[in-house]
């Protein structure tokens, strides 16, 4: 009999630090911020690549209610901590104007061996993205699981695309920041592996060549965690909206809950290949959820609410013993209003609209990600 794996969830997220009387990024923030964040929220609290970025790391929960609570909870403190400095967190994939080559990496032994072997690459992430770990304590499941999930990776990101501009441009994608990310060598889509046995072997010879140190610089959209026993989930942006990022974590939780009471009815979701999926992947980054995404079953291109649906109706039963119902239904809220990256682009054009020069308006938007970001809905 197949083992329940116990589906534990953790989530992490990365916010840009904003000066909110320029709304330009804090390129250098007060160690003293630092300081009083680990003072207050130690051990969930931690300096990102860029000085100018932070993240935070949940500890580990059986529900995505007491998830919910924590991450509410962590994103308080950041904006708490962050305004007695005159600064802001924002929780989006991008910033609507600031300019990479003005920041400065954090002085860090692992950040400064980033910036020495990938230069200008590592300069431009300038990005923010979420995490969603999902507890599967067999190493051969949670390459198994890995491969299938692969699958819906596309439909997570379409859900959190926050990162339109870029350096004060409009892109024309809603998820930017997978375009910057792509630039770093292993990333997007997980190869696929027959065995935990087969990726270990991939790994030892990556590191056995000296070109990566370990796992953690694997950095794939999902991998298998290298600290914990843990299926990560890192394709999405960073999510303005406090629900809106809950609910993408929960579906993520209950699509590896399906796929293991599949596995346990001797079925399985098809692994497609992997040039397939990066068609929705780009449609993803493209468009969002604004066009759709193809059905591979089916062969076409079907509306995105309407693959949202199906894959409500697929994970109900997994929703509800996990006691997640209602954080899933508030994808259908997504859908209907649109995502961050919708709300930025609605922001700039209606500020422009209304006679604000191009700079003013793009002040806007990054006053709507402030505000919303503290709102946590």
């Amino acid at each position: 009999m197949i083992k329940d794996p116990p589906l534990t969830i953790g989530i992490e997220e990365e916010y840009l630090l904003v000066d909110v009387e320029t709304r330009n990024l804090a390129t250098d923030p007060p160690p003293e911020m630092m300081v009083l964040l680990e003072r207050c929220i130690a051990g969930r609290v931690a300096p990102e690549f860029l000085k100018a970025q932070v993240e935070v790391e949940m500890g580990v929960h059986q529900t995505i209610a007491t998830a919910h609570e924590e991450l509410a909870d962590l994103r308080q403190a950041i904006s708490e901590a962050a305004a007695q400095f005159g600064l802001a967190p924002v929780a989006a994939g991008s910033h609507p104007f600031a300019l990479w080559g003005d920041q400065e990496h954090v002085d860090k032994d692992r950040y400064n061996a980033l910036a020495r072997d990938l230069q200008a690459v590592a300069r431009r992430l300038l990005i923010c993205g979420m995490h969603v770990h999902i507890g599967i304590d067999d190493d051969d499941l949670r390459i198994d699981l890995m491969n299938q999930a692969a699958y819906f990776l596309p439909h997570l990101l379409a859900l959190s695309t926050s990162s339109p501009f870029w350096q004060g441009q409009e892109t024309g994608l809603m998820s930017y920041r997978t375009s910057i990310f792509d630039g770093l060598p292993r990333t997007g889509l997980p190869e696929q592996f027959a065995s935990y046995s087969e990726y270990r072997r991939l790994v030892e010879a990556m590191v056995g060549a000296g070109v990566v140190e370990d796992a953690t610089r694997i950095w794939w959209d999902m991998r298998p965690s290298a600290r914990f026993p843990t299926l990560a989930m890192r394709s999405t942006d960073v999510c303005t909206s406090l629900d809106d990022a809950v609910a993408i974590a929960a579906l993520f939780q209950c699509l590896i809950s399906m796929l293991v009471r599949l596995r346990k009815n001797n079925q399985r979701w098809r692994v497609y290949p992997v040039s397939l999926v990066n068609e929705n992947r780009w449609l993803a980054q493209r468009y969002g959820i604004t066009k759709g995404l193809v059905d591979l079953g089916k062969g076409a291109l079907v509306p995105y609410v309407d693959l949202l649906n199906e894959i409500l109706e697929l994970v109900a039963e997994d929703a509800d013993r996990l006691g997640c119902t209602k954080q899933i239904a508030h994808a259908r809220t997504i859908v209907e209003r649109g995502t961050s990256a919708t709300a930025q682009i609605e922001a700039f054009r209606s500020a422009k609209n209304d006679g604000a020069d191009a700079g003013d308006a793009l002040n806007a938007v990054v006053d709507m990600l402030i505000e919303r970001t503290a709102v946590g809905s």
